[in-house]
């Protein structure tokens, strides 16, 4: 007999490797960063007014197409270089390409699981996933754009962790 602990969760579901984000949520993502547009169109019509080398007639909306289109490129790129996993120790996220962040969060830590849906994430078949964590350091992990499936066998295998933890 194995000196190993027994855990709840089918083997299917701890998978070493890491699982990307649909892609179907990547235009959620870019909507999101389109949100860069406002920033940018403020500012350009104070310096289009001081500097008049420009109309601001133009020079607004030129800039907030500008920030729109790399608002969202850079959301895609992000939402692309996301990734999960859950293993018998608990619930990783990394996100990033050159500065990558790595969240575990461990089984133990784990305080309860939150599904959001919003409109156009139900409409696309998505979910963000919350796991409220103990602790007051960034007490939640957050991973949007998550498969409403997968969603939800990862809230249902992380709770049935967290009992079966609480049992021993």
């Amino acid at each position: 007999m194995s000196d190993k602990p027994q855990t709840l969760v089918a083997d299917d579901a701890l998978r070493p490797d890491w699982q990307t984000l649909p892609t179907r949520g990547a235009w959620l993502a870019a909507l999101g960063g389109a949100m860069l547009a406002f920033p940018l169109g403020f500012p350009a019509f104070f310096l289009a007014r001081a500097s008049d080398v420009v109309s601001p007639w133009l020079a607004v909306p030129l800039a907030a197409v500008t920030g729109a289109g790399i608002g969202a490129w850079i959301a895609v790129r992000r939402h692309r270089r996301t990734r999960w996993r859950l293993d018998e120790r608990g619930f990783a996220v990394r996100r990033g390409n050159w500065w990558q962040s790595e969240t575990h969060v461990p089984i133990s830590r784990v305080q309860h699981l939150d599904l959001k849906r919003g409109p156009l994430e139900r409409g696309a078949g998505l979910s963000t996933l919350v796991v409220h964590t103990a602790g007051t350091r960034m007490a939640a992990v957050s991973v949007a754009g998550l498969d409403a499936d997968d969603a939800e066998r990862l809230r249902e295998r992380l709770a049935t962790q967290v009992d079966h933890d609480d049992a021993l």
